[in-house]
């Protein structure tokens, strides 16, 4: 498993029907190590998103859903905790509650129906449609005119590429 000086990010990913998954919901794992036919690493370079689903569920349901937006960080770059991310990533989107997991990725599927590749949005985009869900109001949309806009400043060097 990397360390925080290691150059990639890791993710622990399982399927256990009807109890227990964890998925990348979208993004590019630059590797994946298969352990056996239900786990699964996943392993992303520095300053990839992507997005991580967890669920789980007990006798009467879901008991658990979250729904996170990572970046990938850098070696010696700080970061957020993340659980089954090894060492940690950039926290840019965080929901708990399968109501609020539903509306974020209903957003992902949004911005996927406008031919979009989730990875590339801007990264205040997340920050966005997490503080919108969290207090129940929905967010604004990601439109092909904003991501425009997002990739214009980013080629004109008008965004920290470290922060982006």
């Amino acid at each position: 498993m990397p360390d925080a000086t290691s150059a990639e990010t890791t993710v622990e990913l399982i399927w256990l029907k009807d109890r227990l998954q964890r998925w990348v919901r979208f993004g590019r794992p630059a590797d994946e190590i298969v352990h056996d036919r239900r786990r699964r690493a996943a392993s992303f370079v520095p300053g990839a998103v992507f997005a991580l689903v967890h669920w789980e569920a007990g006798y009467y349901g879901t008991t658990l859903s979250r729904l996170w937006v990572l970046r990938a960080i850098e070696p010696g770059e700080p970061f957020d905790r993340v659980p089954f991310v090894n060492p940690g990533a950039e926290v840019l989107l965080d929901l708990k509650t399968w109501v609020k997991v539903r509306a974020g990725l209903e957003a992902i599927d949004a911005i996927e129906a406008l031919g979009i590749n989730p990875e590339r949005v801007c990264p205040d985009h997340w920050r966005h449609v997490g503080g919108r869900i969290a207090v129940a109001e929905p967010p604004s949309p990601y439109t092909r005119a904003r991501h425009r806009a997002w990739l214009s400043r980013k080629r004109l060097g008008l965004v920290d590429e470290d922060a982006a």
